[in-house]
């Protein structure tokens, strides 16, 4: 369960002490810090599902769904990639359950092709793996033709071809031309087969 500093010094009010009574319950094990001011109780919580409460608002993107779809075969071990808006540069945040990385998109496309989550008491949100592609483009530096971008997706990046082609390409035609760049631009014509 996320808690906060607040909500503590609350359920602790008869402690002559809150502060110090919150600093031994993170020293024995009961609290876990998530950043600043907040805190998880349950040590086994599923790190993508607490990502919302370190950073937001953000969603679960990049990296972390393109391989857990099976798109990249990266595996990424204790990091979740998330994407937020508006806030110019990268954070990043490690704590108990991992390393929380947040990069910007688009504010026009923030909410598109996002989808909520249900795990156990926490709902969150996560990126189609279409969107979860287009957010990934949209950060990595331009190339400059179709054949530069398929060495990008194929070999840089190692997408698997036969994945990538069952995409829900109607999705990314939409979405596409929302980020303005020039990556998503090579993206849209690769898919409707222009040269």
């Amino acid at each position: 369960m996320i808690i906060s500093t607040q909500q503590l010094k609350e359920k602790y009010s008869n402690y002559s002490n809150p502060l110090a009574k919150i600093n031994r319950d993170v020293k024995q094990g009961k609290l876990f810090p998530l950043v600043k001011g907040i805190y998880e109780t349950d040590p086994n919580a599923f790190p993508p599902s607490l990502a919302q409460f370190i950073y937001g608002p953000s969603y679960i993107s990049f990296d972390y769904i393109l391989q857990r779809d099976g798109l990249i075969p990266e595996a990424m071990y204790n990091t979740v990639t998330c994407a937020s808006f508006n806030k110019k540069k990268t954070k990043i945040y490690k704590n108990k359950f991992g390393t929380f990385i947040y990069r910007d998109v688009p504010c026009s496309v923030f909410y598109l092709g996002v989808k909520v989550i249900i795990e156990g008491q926490y709902a969150y949100h996560v990126a189609t793996t279409e969107k979860a592609l287009c957010d990934k483009l949209y950060t990595i530096s331009p190339v400059k033709t179709i054949k530069n971008l398929k060495a990008l997706l194929f070999e840089d990046l190692r997408i698997d071809e036969d994945l990538f082609n069952s995409l829900n390409k109607e999705d990314i035609l939409k979405l596409a031309p929302m980020y303005h760049s020039t990556n998503l631009y090579l993206l849209e014509k690769l898919i409707k087969g222009e040269k």
